[in-house]
């Protein structure tokens, strides 16, 4: 599949609206449009580790001067905090770190709680950049009683922060039906930037066959489609939702294949998001949304039973 960043597409309104590069960004793109650095370097910085898809980079991706904010949840090897860009014209406060960005890593962090009794906690996920350097911190806000008597179908409010702690992004989502059978009631979620503010919508298409979602803005027009697999399991490989523009695939969310025991033993995954670079800003919290509301719909179940056993359903 070709997925060339300088390739222009065609967009509705409301889609690319920033077309600058960040400084220093060549259009040197490896697989998934990963800046592709030479050996044993990360970000031409002689010494560091080279970056890949999943997010996990060998040794630790110190940017320097850049050390991890006080204060703030520590992911694991203390990754540092993303510097703050200079922020774009009529951008929400805290989306400029989005604006130079072409890939999204999260990574669902682990619960012991969890793992030992099957009691369900609240979800949360580190939002990385491909330099492995931490963008915000997403934490599921949820009662007890909801989460283990509705499971993977409750209703949730996700709050994403940033490096000093301030909540840029609201993601809810109502109680609603996810059969195939049932065209009505379909899931939907709503995305917020600043908490309050909608920005953008994704909602669930009625498909026997195969896992549809389309992404509007603010206004409920239509933006992008995100197309997933009839079969929503695989073995020893990532599971890919196309996103696309006029039939164009533009962009994925991949959730990515994380090993057998943590397949089996836990919920907690890793995905990875690709989208345009000079894609709106809106646009791309509304693909993290997206992906979170993939990861409850088809992901949630821990060791591989219900929505993972096979054909959506």
């Amino acid at each position: 599949m070709d997925m060339q960043p300088n390739k222009p597409v065609s967009v509705p309104p409301g889609g690319f609206v920033n077309p600058a590069y960040p400084p220093g960004y060549t259009g040197n793109q490896a697989a998934y449009g990963y800046p592709q650095y030479a050996p044993g370097t990360l970000g031409g910085a002689p010494g560091q580790a080279n970056c890949v898809f999943q997010g996990y980079p060998v040794g630790t991706p110190y940017a320097p001067g850049v050390p991890p904010v006080q204060n703030q949840p520590v992911g694991p090897g203390g990754a540092p905090w993303m510097p703050a860009p200079p922020p774009p014209l009529n951008c929400p406060p805290g989306l400029e770190y989005l604006s130079q960005i072409d890939q999204i890593l999260i990574h669902q962090q682990l619960e012991l709680l969890e793992i030992i009794t099957g009691f369900e906690t609240n979800n949360k996920y580190e939002i990385k950049n491909a330099l492995g350097q931490r963008v915000y911190f997403a934490a599921e806000e949820n009662d007890c009683c909801t989460r283990n008597c509705c499971g993977p179908s409750r209703p949730f409010t996700i709050k994403i922060i940033d490096n000093i702690g301030h909540e840029v992004i609201t993601l809810q989502r109502p109680l609603r039906c996810s059969s195939c059978c049932c065209p009505c009631c379909l899931q939907e979620l709503e995305v917020q930037a600043p908490p309050g503010t909608p920005v953008g919508y994704i909602t669930q298409d009625w498909d026997p066959c195969v896992p549809k979602f389309t992404i509007q803005n603010e206004k409920r027009m239509e933006v992008l489609k995100i197309t997933g697999p009839c079969i929503v399991c695989s073995c020893c490989e990532d599971i890919n939702f196309e996103v696309k523009s006029n039939e164009n695939v533009v962009g994925r969310i991949s959730k990515q294949w994380t090993g057998f025991v943590r397949e089996a033993f836990t919920d907690a995954d890793n995905f990875g998001i690709q989208f345009p670079m000079d894609l709106d800003v809106k646009m791309k919290a509304v693909m993290i949304g997206a992906c979170f509301l993939i990861d409850f719909m088809f992901f949630e179940q821990t060791g591989n039973k219900n929505q993972r056993a096979g054909v959506w359903s």
